[in-house]
């Protein structure tokens, strides 16, 4: 016998379905609510409603579980690469080694960009956020490829997810290359995805250039940990634009300007940001401890705590390992990085951090790694970008394929009544 609640209005009862999601995550079904009732739910930020049903990423932030296709983020971050757990989230399964062999050869085959995009990308002044430019240059794609993806073609559907993955890393790379007043970088296709990255950010004309394989493999781990995140903002809005049937490339540029806030993507940017402004006060690291425990002072310490895990970030505990390797590898003597490291240690033994749950999270070491590549903090969240591609296109593929309906959100109406219309001269 299937499972319902029954809500109570006045006089009036309406049965509405239970539905059971995997690991007893459950759900009441309102979608007949206003048709039997008249009436919507209030729900702002919809933090208490599911708009979608998704087989793509599982997260309980109580217990601190973040899991792909049912894989735990920490056997793929030890076991796998960012592109294995791009395919994983894109199509569902872990690839095989002619799948994985193939899905990289195809991509290699769309990465040469448009030589017309260096119109569009000289186009910005040098100081132009790089995630402004990104937004454009990634919704310019449509005008490069016109027609539009039959989503049930097997074939359509596979080339343009190789083209969004090729094309993407390359123009991400640009905004950062247009920003520092760089030669544009090519693909090498005789390189690996994570390895290209690194190329074509930071090889320079004048001298010949070799990956680190540890600032390599920190960042194949940043990438697959931010690859996807269940329905959070920039996810949500690439499914609410992707609903209206618009394209991929234009939805996935929709999902770049949510990303950019300060409140999502941009938390990363925010935490050096912060850490900037303890160093310009004197670096003491007790004092903004005891500033962000008082109440009564707007100071946030950014980077600690998380608004889904309420335990702790799985993640974080994944990259705090690399980020060490990282600054022990490069030597690094930043006084910035210093502040973060006495920032942390001190918060995990204290108590009032530590009651609350409020540890590093993911944001607050990848952070750290940036800064120790030396990549300038309005870059931070085109990494960010990067990594969240592939759940940014297996979500708009999913929503596709599962037809659903166009993202119409409801509302509660609290302006004013009728009025009759007042002529200016009565006004």
């Amino acid at each position: 016998m299937s499972k319902i609640a029954t809500v109570t209005i006045d006089d009036l009862k309406v049965d509405l379905p239970l539905i059971e999601g995997t690991d007893n995550e459950n759900a009441i079904d309102i979608e007949k609510l206003r048709a039997a009732t008249g009436l919507v739910t209030l729900d702002p930020g919809y933090k208490n409603t599911g708009a979608c049903k998704s087989a793509i990423t599982y997260l309980d932030g109580e217990k601190g579980i973040l899991r792909y296709r049912g894989y735990s983020i920490e056997d793929l971050a030890e076991k796998s690469n960012f592109l294995e757990v791009a395919y994983l989230i894109i199509f569902g399964e872990l690839p095989t080694k002619t799948q994985i062999e193939q899905f990289e050869n195809d991509i290699r085959k769309h990465t040469l960009v448009n030589e017309e995009m260096k119109s569009i990308i000289d186009g910005f002044p040098k100081h132009a956020h790089p995630m402004g430019v990104l937004s454009s240059l990634t919704c310019a794609l449509t005008a490069f490829n016109p027609s539009v993806v039959n989503v049930a073609n097997e074939k359509q559907m596979y080339d343009a997810i190789c083209k969004i993955m090729g094309k993407f890393l390359v123009l991400a790379t640009w905004t950062y290359r247009k920003a520092k007043g760089y030669p544009l970088n090519y693909y090498d296709n005789t390189k690996s995805y994570v390895e290209n990255f690194l190329r074509l950010m930071f090889q320079l004309p004048t001298e010949p250039y070799k990956v680190n394989p540890v600032v390599q493999n920190a960042i194949d781990k940043l990438f697959i940990l931010h690859a996807d995140h269940e329905q959070n903002c920039s996810t949500s809005t690439v499914r609410m634009v992707g609903s209206s049937h618009a394209g991929l490339f234009a939805s996935i540029s929709a999902g770049v300007s949510a990303l950019w806030g300060p409140l999502h993507g941009g938390a990363n940017q925010a935490v050096l940001e912060m850490l900037e402004e303890i160093q310009k006060d004197g670096g003491d690291a007790d004092k903004y401890l005891a500033k962000a425990k008082d109440k009564n002072d707007p100071f946030r310490l950014m980077g600690f705590g998380h608004r889904v895990y309420k335990n702790f970030d799985p993640r974080a505990r994944i990259i705090k390992k690399a980020a060490e390797e990282v600054l022990a590898d490069l030597g690094v003597n930043d006084p910035i990085l210093k502040i973060a490291k006495d920032l942390e240690e001190k918060a995990l033994k204290d108590e009032y951090f530590v009651a609350r749950n409020l540890y590093p999270n993911v944001d607050f070491y990848s952070g750290i790694i940036y800064r120790a590549l030396g990549i300038p903090t309005e870059m931070f969240t085109v990494m960010f970008a990067i990594g969240r591609l592939p759940g940014w296109v297996a979500q708009w593929k999913e929503m596709r394929e599962n037809k659903e309906p166009i993202g119409r959100p409801r509302q509660l109406y609290i302006g004013e009544s009728f009025r009759a219309f007042k002529e200016i001269n009565e006004r």
